[in-house]
């Protein structure tokens, strides 16, 4: 069974945690700690768990624009990419900026995932910062419906 929510518990934000930093920050050899950032106590957390285990990870976040929310740090588990978790997330997240007004979602893409969000309807936008000097992304949007 398929579930999106936060965590609920300590153990819960741990393992969210760990796997923020396994699949998006412990490759660029980071360390611990560098997986969180002061949005984390603004932002709207989404999990994926299937049948009570942690597959997938994003975090939804208002903007400075109205009816813009931008999604960070989506993750999935290394042994799960490629099966549909990521898919099933973003259409969470999606769902859930909808449903409080957004029209607009934005992100920054690594460059690896710009074509994942581009077959999710994602249009590239241009290049827009060097992650650590070492990792393009690329800000990409997606536009759920205009403003007339």
């Amino acid at each position: 069974m398929i579930e999106f929510r936060p965590p609920r518990n300590e153990k819960e934000w741990e393992n969210y945690y760990d796997l923020r930093y396994r699949i998006l920050r412990e490759p660029l050899g980071k360390e611990r700690g560098s997986e969180k950032n002061e949005g984390d106590e603004l932002g709207e957390h989404i999990c994926l768990y299937d049948n009570g285990i942690l597959k997938a990870i994003a975090r939804l976040d208002k903007t400075d624009k109205p009816q813009v929310a931008q999604v960070r740090f989506v993750a999935v588990e290394k042994a799960q990419q490629g099966i549909g978790y990521g898919r099933m997330i973003m259409k969470a997240v999606e769902e859930i900026s909808e449903q409080r007004g957004d029209i607009k979602m934005i992100l920054h893409a690594r460059d690896y995932a710009v074509d994942f969000y581009l077959k999710l309807g994602y249009k590239n936008l241009e290049k827009s910062y060097l992650l650590f000097g070492v990792l393009q992304h690329y800000l990409m949007e997606r536009i759920y419906k205009s403003l007339s």
